[in-house]
């Protein structure tokens, strides 16, 4: 994998693609991302090693891992999927930038920075040309540096229960 060197050399980094065998790390590290955004753990393992199993086993969850000394310092990840095509999107796929979290004493050292390098790499090796993300407010700032831009123009609800007759 990629090293990357703190400042002072302090540290270093490698990078590197979760395999299946990590399933339960990847799971582990969105709760922690989960639970760092303010959201209390509702309980969804079974969801989410279902949901991280089936992506990654069909190749559109992509997720790398920041490790130092054999342990995770860092994730990010990017899924893919597919929609309808359109004048600025002709293939209609797009990335989603997702489960990015970094360990809070190796914050503010380019991690996430180099995973997004990562994310948008894997992109453009598939072709994929627009990419989105929901950004925490620690995490906003890192994001528009790196180039995203704030999208005004979505919408989102909750369906709501439907009512009893």
């Amino acid at each position: 994998g990629a090293l990357l060197e703190g400042k002072e050399g302090r540290w270093a980094v490698e990078f590197r693609k979760a395999g299946m065998e990590d399933l339960a790390l990847v799971a582990e590290y969105r709760k922690k991302m989960i639970a760092d955004s303010g959201q209390k753990d509702t309980g969804i393992d079974k969801e989410l090693e279902e949901y991280t199993r089936e992506k990654m086993e069909d190749g559109s969850l992509v997720e790398w891992l920041a490790e130092e000394e054999g342990e995770v310092v860092a994730t990010g990840a990017i899924v893919f999927y597919h929609m309808p095509p359109s004048s600025y999107n002709r293939t209609g796929w797009k990335g989603f930038i997702a489960n990015m979290w970094t360990r809070p004493d190796h914050r503010r050292q380019g991690l996430a920075t180099r995973l997004l390098d990562l994310c948008v790499a894997e992109a453009r090796a598939r072709g994929v040309t627009q990419l989105w993300l929901g950004a925490s407010a620690v995490g906003k700032p890192v994001y528009q540096k790196y180039g995203f831009k704030v999208a005004d123009d979505l919408l989102e609800m909750n369906v709501p229960k439907e009512k009893e007759k």
